[in-house]
């Protein structure tokens, strides 16, 4: 047996075994089968523990993302994008971040423009992962909602640390409200989206627009967002060490992110102690296995407090990071087009009506 004082080069970052196999057995009892089958796809790529990595180290990782393909593969489907969401078109391109310019993917449904905008959000703790990563959920919203989606590169800690990568959310939307015509949108209809990191980039920046006196967004999605910096709601305690995402993991995300402690009780992070008055309509999307699933109600409730119309639903047999898997869960499906149809709703109520559009010429 190796001395623990000297593993061997290959231990570094394994995840303790106990823990793992306690949280695969949890996983058993409470996952959907094919939320089973992803995170076995997913063990099989030899994910090691985030929080006892570099953060170089971590960005290396297999992802969630990978596991899909894997299964794909697996089961001698396509893994192609266009395959999987046919019609769907995606070009890279350049936006106007904070602090220069940003990679971003614009994806553009069937059909004929103007179409309505979402400026989406990937995920990954501000620390990990980009838009590639994401693509799952960026393409999906734009195939369940009819509308343009672009999703943006921010900039991440801790190479740059709290607040740039808001400052370049806010510099996205800015950018998107003075493009839109060039992208084959409609400015009058825009809308934001994001998923976990992501999620509250979405939330943040409808507040930052609002203070700004920008044009607002019609909605935001916001996909099991972080809402709040304690590590000890129900969903945090519960699900302390589930996967892909668990309590350690996030500590080890927020580390690397903040300046300093007193940078917790920013309202860019505690969402929850925001002012969150005249906001567009929310819909927040949440996974029972997940220990971001507190924060989603908890955002719920002051949303509903301040003012806000916001529906949530929370998805069963589920973890962390199911939403862009759409490809092979069921539950993301249904999330996917639960979302572009509150999205869709929102759009058409904002949409000029055929008689108006016929009366002025247009």
């Amino acid at each position: 047996m190796n001395h623990p004082a000297n593993p061997p080069v290959d231990e570094h970052g394994k995840p303790n075994p106990i823990v793992n196999a306690v949280s695969n057995a949890v996983a058993a009892l409470r996952a959907d089968d094919d939320q089973l089958d992803l995170a076995e796809a997913h063990e099989a790529l030899g994910p090691k523990a985030i929080e006892k990595l570099t953060v170089q180290e971590a960005r290396a990782q297999p992802t969630v993302a990978d596991a899909v393909r894997a299964l794909l593969q697996r089961e001698g489907k396509p893994t192609d994008p266009q395959a999987l969401v046919p019609g769907v078109r995606s070009s890279d391109l350049q936006v106007e971040g904070a602090a220069g310019p940003l990679p971003a993917t614009l994806y553009t449904p069937p059909g004929s423009g103007p179409f309505p905008l979402v400026l989406y959000f990937h995920g990954g703790g501000w620390v990990i992962a980009d838009r590639h990563v994401y693509d799952g959920g960026a393409r999906g919203l734009c195939a369940q909602s009819g509308a343009i989606v672009l999703s943006v590169d921010y900039r991440q800690a801790p190479e740059h640390k709290f607040p740039a990568a808001w400052d370049d959310a806010l510099a996205a939307y800015r950018w998107l409200i003075a493009h839109a015509s060039r992208l084959g949108g409609d400015p009058t209809r825009l809308a934001l989206a994001g998923e976990s990191a992501g999620g509250n980039l979405a939330m943040a920046t409808a507040i930052a627009a609002r203070d700004a006196a920008l044009r607002q967004p019609l909605h935001v999605v916001s996909v099991y967002p972080v809402a709040q910096t304690s590590l000890n709601t129900e969903s945090y305690l519960e699900n302390a060490i589930a996967k892909p995402l668990n309590r350690a993991m996030v500590k080890w995300f927020v580390d690397h992110l903040i300046n300093h402690e007193n940078e917790l009780k920013d309202t860019r992070l505690q969402l929850i102690e925001a002012d969150l008055g005249r906001l567009p309509p929310v819909t927040l999307i949440n996974a029972r296995l997940d220990p971001l699933r507190s924060d989603g109600a908890k955002l719920e409730h002051a949303l509903r407090a301040a003012g806000n119309a916001v529906e949530r639903r929370e998805y069963e047999g589920v973890a962390h990071e199911f939403f862009g898997a759409a490809a092979v869960l069921e539950k993301a499906r249904e999330a996917q087009a639960y979302a572009g149809a509150r999205l869709r709703q929102a759009f058409a109520a904002a949409a000029p009506s055929a008689a108006a559009t016929t009366a002025t010429g247009l």
